[in-house]
């Protein structure tokens, strides 16, 4: 008999979706690669019912659909969060959940530093101005960068990061993260405060958290409201780790000076979203974490964690370690 070719489907794959690395590992276990985009429940059980293996992005991959995959070893999550996923149930469903947790450190730490400086020096509006004609028309207040103070919510790798580059623009590091030790953030040239104090004292704010339930609006109006009515907000991490409404509240009526924002609660965003027609917020479209070098690694390394679970190892960054009791890798047994 004809041995058995893998299926794996990649619910997340646009029509101009570059997946050359990812297939080059799939090819060494023979796996068949289905591509679609999946936006709902239904149409992610539609297509990887019966599939071995998931590649995921931003489909929703809920309870439900977990109890409805018939085959599936393994989730592969192209980069560091799984907000969208819900491991407790993947675990319960025996099935493996792998991640690439050292992605794009440098990309967003990157990303990060140039909207605070691009927030700093006005630069979109002194690029417009420009190009308008407009020669003599800084902004005022603008204030300076040497001497001021970052404050970094989450203090994990990109955060730690981060911190490195902002001091060669001599920044002062506040951080919050209740996961990170002193000596450890110390090293980075990191004060760990509270949040509170982190707000009031900063004249930048930027988040680097993941989003779970502990830090789903994290950002809401009653710490906005303790922010500097001359601070910048900057968004690096997820969308809903900030109230939208809270902020676009804050930004009308005065409370903080500006934004500068990557992510958001809704993507892609609404053309009619408010944030899209103030002159005091930077936006970017979820792209901090692309360079072609880092997304030629981040494909290669979600093909090698599904050639691995298929191959019988497990991934080289398991996110749901509890599955270790359901799953014998060794024998090939993933019945639980």
């Amino acid at each position: 008999m004809p041995e058995k070719r893998y299926k794996v489907v990649h619910t997340d794959a646009h029509p101009h979706q570059v997946i050359e690395e990812e297939r080059k590992e799939l090819d060494k276990v023979h796996a068949e690669l289905i591509l679609s985009v999946c936006k709902t429940e239904d149409e992610v059980i539609e297509v990887a019912r019966y599939a071995d293996a998931i590649m995921s992005v931003f489909s929703p991959l809920t309870r439900r659909v977990m109890e409805s995959l018939q085959n599936c070893k393994v989730i592969a999550r192209y980069g560091i969060g799984v907000d969208n996923i819900d491991v407790e149930a993947a675990t319960d469903s025996g099935i493996i959940v792998a991640n690439v947790p050292d992605f794009c450190f440098e990309e967003v730490s990157n990303h990060t530093i140039a909207l605070i400086l691009a927030c700093a020096k006005k630069l979109t509006f002194l690029n417009n101005g420009t190009k308008q004609g407009h020669w003599d028309h800084c902004p005022e207040p603008m204030g300076p960068i040497y001497g001021q103070t970052l404050g970094l919510v989450g203090c994990g790798n990109i955060g730690r990061t981060t911190a490195k580059k902002a001091q060669c623009f001599g920044l002062r590091i506040l951080g919050y993260d209740p996961y990170v030790d002193e000596s450890t953030a110390k090293g980075y040239g990191i004060t760990l405060v509270s949040l509170p104090q982190l707000l009031k004292e900063s004249d930048f704010v930027s988040l680097h958290t993941p989003l779970n339930k502990e830090t789903r609006h994290l950002i809401g109006e009653q710490q906005l409201k303790l922010m500097k009515s001359s601070a910048y907000l900057i968004n690096t991490a997820r969308g809903a780790v900030v109230d939208e409404l809270a902020l676009i509240k804050a930004l009308n009526e005065g409370w903080i000076t500006g934004a500068g924002l990557d992510v958001f609660e809704e993507e892609p965003i609404a053309p009619d979203n408010p944030l899209l027609k103030m002159d005091n917020v930077l936006v970017t479209p979820h792209s901090a974490s692309y360079s072609d070098v880092s997304f030629a690694t981040l494909r290669r390394r979600v093909g090698e964690a599904i050639v691995s679970v298929l191959s019988g190892q497990w991934p080289r960054s398991l996110v749901n370690p509890a599955v270790k009791a359901k799953v014998n890798l060794a024998k090939g047994d993933w019945s639980g």
